[in-house]
């Protein structure tokens, strides 16, 4: 009996997590293909074998793109090969054409080249190939024994790399941040549909802000900081609006949140001047976005603080307890003392903050106020709330959960965006996901209640 109980608590808090292992390990089987490795890392490991194998009395030319990641890869190639004791004549970066012309002086010059050391990418180059090759060695004897030497290759799932895996966390960390402030919002049994709008609201304010009235162009990082707060305190404000709506005149919050949408939408277009966006010009715009903690993106950094945070106010707090208490029973936690109106007016106006703050890293990470950002968001962010198993009934639901529920529609995002699905798919499939989730929900009932007999 006791056994049972167990099975049934881990399955009701924690399936979730099961079902993101599950989802990440069918990704990953679907996405095994052949890796090429261009990091520095990789140069490190050629340069150590090569000098292992062929020796130290070798000639190297090295050759890569023009871009930073290879231009990265060429230096520590270039570092490791000359301090294991290798004759680097020369660094190509360029494309074909460039790298014949490279190798034509080299053997004009009677400079002897044993290897062309490079990457996957540019060692497919036809100059490459070993017709041309041959070729060059016929018109050239300093090239008779050119060879390529590139990283070993090996079979890896794509959706498994670093970079992958925090570019999921990165793109959806606005979408789980306003997923905390959700999640207090469903927890007290209402709903909050505005949050994409003023995700908009909150871009195009601090960029007309900044634009405006704190100097543009010359606008220094306090003045941006100074804006990024004004549009966060405007979103807070229009929670507290939402709030005031719903507690004191009892307007149903599906009702209050949907025209609040609309406004926010409407005067985001409005302060936006009709455009599709408000340039900003402050270079400090994107310091936000683009700064990194340890090597991670700051943004997730930010929201995985944030969703700490929230688990500790909910979970060890008066005010987390009294969440709990307006949803499960509103009457009943009126009756016990709970201010229900503060609670409501405050869960809405973090939920407004939410949104504000996912609107402040949009603008970051763009450069510019956009109207149209966050479209759709709050479908994402409700099924983001409902998948980790918060009750659109009300007073049940956790933090963790909407943190797991974040990262499973980041990794079907992901998912899907490897299988080339459009936008207008991915809506059906996370309307889907929602009403999946609610039918859980319900069943996730049934299944606990023998376990309280």
């Amino acid at each position: 009996m006791m056994k049972n109980k167990y099975i049934r608590v881990l399955f009701v808090d924690y399936g979730m997590v099961f079902v993101l292992i599950g989802l990440c390990v069918l990704i990953s089987l679907l996405t095994i293909s052949d890796m090429h490795p261009e990091d520095p890392s990789a140069a490190r490991k050629l340069a150590s074998s090569l000098v292992k194998e062929a020796g130290k009395d070798i000639n190297v030319l090295i050759v890569a793109r023009t871009t930073a990641a290879d231009e990265a890869f060429a230096t520590t190639l270039k570092e490791e090969l000359e301090n294991g004791g290798a004759h680097v004549v020369g660094v190509e970066l360029g494309d074909p054409s460039s790298l014949r012309k490279r190798l034509e002086l080299l053997g004009q010059q009677d400079e002897r080249v044993d290897f062309v050391a490079t990457h996957d990418f540019s060692s497919k180059w036809r100059v490459l190939n070993s017709s041309s090759r041959a070729e060059m060695a016929s018109l050239y004897p300093a090239l008779k024994n050119l060879k390529i030497a590139k990283p070993t290759s090996y079979r890896w799932p794509t959706f498994l790399t670093a970079n992958n895996l925090i570019g999921i966390l990165n793109q959806n960390a606005p979408i789980a941040i306003m997923a905390i402030g959700m999640t207090l919002v469903i927890i007290t049994a209402g709903i909050d549909l505005s949050v994409g709008s003023l995700m908009a609201l909150a871009a195009v304010v601090a960029a007309t802000t900044l634009q405006s009235y704190l100097g543009g162009k010359d606008a220094s990082g306090l003045d941006v900081l100074l804006a990024f707060i004004v549009a966060m305190v405007v979103c807070a404000l229009a929670g507290v609006f939402a709030g005031v709506i719903v507690t004191l005149f009892k307007v149903p919050p599906f009702v209050v949140t949907l025209g609040l949408m609309m406004v926010a939408r409407g005067m985001s277009y409005i302060l936006a001047g009709g455009a599709d966006a408000v340039k900003i010009e402050a270079n400090s715009i994107g310091a936000l976005y683009s700064s990194s903690v340890l090597g991670i993106p700051s943004q997730i950094v930010m929201m995985i603080l944030l969703f700490v945070v929230a688990h500790v106010v909910m979970n060890h707090t008066a005010f987390g307890r009294y969440v709990y208490a307006v949803g499960g029973n509103e009457t009943a936690a009126r009756l016990s003392g709970v201010p229900v109106v503060g609670v409501l007016i405050a869960v809405y106006a973090i939920c407004g903050l939410a949104a504000g703050l996912a609107g402040v890293l949009d603008v970051s990470h763009f450069g510019t106020g956009r109207p149209k950002a966050g479209e759709f968001y709050e479908l994402q962010v409700i099924a983001a709330v409902v998948v980790g198993g918060t009750s659109l009934m009300g007073g049940e639901g956790k933090i963790f959960g909407t943190f797991i529920g974040a990262l499973i529609l980041g990794v079907i995002q992901n998912g899907l965006n490897m299988a080339g699905v459009d936008s207008y798919r991915q809506m059906v499939i996370y309307g889907t996901l929602i009403l999946i989730a609610v039918l859980i929900d319900q069943l996730k009932k049934k299944v606990v209640k023998p376990a309280s007999n």
